[in-house]
């Protein structure tokens, strides 16, 4: 019988998923560089599945503690657009169930532009619940980035239909009487808040492409409102536009 040829067996081998799988343990012997480079890739590619696999269960040590406390539906909540000169703070409440399984659910700030949006489409899909509240610049520079951002967290999950018993938060405390976990990067450490982050950044990102349209000149669609050099042009030559927070320097200095 004659050998497969190499890219046959690269071809095969995108299907395995374990080392101790008959079909690689028959190549072991095989002494073509091609086949044993391509035993190499797979070696690394399944350590790179392992290790996402345990981090993203890791992620679930705070919801796990939770649920098994008798807690059922605890809501991750985080925010997206503190930082930005220009446009809304978009914050999230999910409710995951403990079946979720999207392994690819991380931080944000970690995905690519194309991970995120198939990620959101996921989540929103798989999760129990998510529920989006948006403040605008104009709320933003009433009470300040800081209350505003929390204002519309306590909205997102006021706006659930399902009430959580227990909600985990990114960094920021809510004047909320439900018991609450708070923690400094919560996106990396809480699977529900890597989801909520997921969601306000897709949601944002997409509110901010659509006011490029609207305000074109600022780059509103590549720098989503933050001072980049194209946007902090477009300001010394347009002077701010409706969405611009006043309350923000450099913003301030070309009100008039």
């Amino acid at each position: 019988m004659s050998k497969l040829s190499i890219k046959e067996i690269k071809e095969r081998l995108k299907d395995v998923q374990a080392l101790d799988d008959p079909f690689v343990q028959s190549l072991q012997a095989d002494e073509r560089k091609g086949v044993q480079t391509a035993l190499e890739q797979l070696k690394r590619r399944l350590e790179r599945q392992a290790a996402s696999y345990a981090a993203f269960k890791k992620r679930f040590y705070y919801e796990n503690e939770l649920w098994q406390k008798g807690h059922q539906y605890i809501a991750g909540i985080d925010e997206v657009g503190r930082g930005p000169l220009a446009g809304p703070v978009v914050t999230c409440a999910v409710i995951l169930e403990p079946d979720f399984d999207l392994i690819g659910v991380t931080d944000s700030k970690q995905l690519t532009r194309h991970e995120r949006e198939q990620l959101y489409l996921q989540i929103v899909n798989e999760a129990l619940e998510v529920s989006i509240a948006v403040n605008p610049c104009t709320v933003i520079d009433q009470l300040n980035i800081y209350a505003a951002t929390q204002q519309a967290m306590i909205r997102s999950v006021e706006s659930l239909h399902h009430r959580p018993s227990h909600l985990i938060v990114d960094a920021v405390p809510l004047a909320i009487d439900i018991p609450q976990t708070t923690l400094i990067k919560g996106d990396q450490k809480s699977i529900s808040v890597a989801a909520a982050s997921i969601v306000a950044k897709e949601y944002r990102d997409h509110l901010m492409k659509d006011y490029d349209r609207l305000y074109p000149g600022y780059g509103f669609a590549e720098n989503m409102g933050y001072g980049t050099k194209q946007h902090l042009d477009g300001l010394a030559k347009l002077g701010p536009c409706p969405i611009h927070r006043h309350s923000f320097a450099p913003v301030q200095k070309y009100l008039h």
